[in-house]
């Protein structure tokens, strides 16, 4: 069972087997259809598309941040329109090292109960630079029945989110420290919240970086923590890259703050950080 990180030769070995699924999940914040255009003109062979705003986010509501967490029912209409049965090894890649949004994927598969998921080191750049097959078109699915239940454990509500400890923004440094704000009408971070920016994860070829340098970056901030450590970014995509990264240095799976900064500050009530 692959879990966390897959690489594109061991996938490569293993297309075509009925029990494997590759889910490409190619998105572009500022063209939200450029990711399934780019599935339509080429993909891993076999591979299904999975749409961050319209399969991966529910719906958006007032206040509560700009990509909520799908319902579970939802989450299970997908899956089993994508063909994930029990006893399928999932793979998710995307274009961005995992952050948009192949990490979500695997995260949401992992919280419905099915942790036989792991994202493509490298995504489809690395597919491309391997010199392997792509194929174009829609890719024909047969549905199945997806049974999975939800680790409500591995969300903290945002009623919760003041006293998780620690507590990570994983969004660009000058966004948390509040200098810029590109998205979102507030700047800053939550109080009490430390920083990782998830691109550190990767290296200069988009990759995930060794496993020893994760543990390093990390390590400061998840190995003094009591209890599971929370993770939020700007809508509770990006920071699950952060997760992924941490379990894939053998730390136990952090929680995620779902709506984070962009529910957060979407009450002038609750308070704002800087610096």
């Amino acid at each position: 069972m692959h879990t966390t990180l897959i690489d594109c030769a061991t996938l490569h070995g293993s297309l075509g087997r009925p029990d494997w699924i590759v889910v490409d999940c190619r998105f572009d914040l500022a063209d939200t259809t450029a990711g399934r255009r780019a599935y339509l003109e080429a993909h891993i062979p076999g591979a299904r598309y999975a749409d961050l705003e319209r399969d991966l986010s529910g719906p958006r509501r007032t206040g509560a941040g700009r990509h909520p967490l799908p319902a579970p029912d939802r989450m299970r209409e997908v899956f089993g329109r994508l063909g994930i049965g029990r006893g399928a090894q999932v793979v998710a890649y995307d274009a961005a090292g995992g952050m948009l949004a192949a990490a979500r994927f695997w995260w949401m598969l992992r919280y419905m109960g099915h942790d036989a998921v792991a994202v493509l080191d490298g995504g489809w750049p690395a597919w491309l630079a391997a010199g392997y097959a792509s194929e174009a078109g829609e890719q024909r699915i047969e549905p199945v029945r997806f049974e999975g239940e939800p680790r409500c454990e591995r969300v903290v509500p945002i009623e919760a989110v003041l006293h998780a400890r620690p507590l990570i923004d994983a969004r660009d440094p000058a966004r948390y420290r509040g200098e810029v704000e590109p998205i979102d009408p507030v700047a800053g971070h939550i109080p009490g919240a430390a920083n990782h920016f998830c691109k550190n994860n990767l290296d200069g070829s988009g990759r995930f970086r060794p496993r020893e340098e994760l543990r390093a970056a990390l390590g400061p901030l998840l190995e003094s923590a009591r209890g599971p450590a929370t993770f939020y970014c700007g809508s509770g995509v990006t920071a699950c890259h952060d997760i992924l990264a941490s379990v894939h240095a053998g730390y136990p799976e952090p929680r995620l703050y779902p709506g984070s900064w962009s529910e957060w500050c979407a009450d002038p009530s609750r308070p704002v950080a800087r610096g």
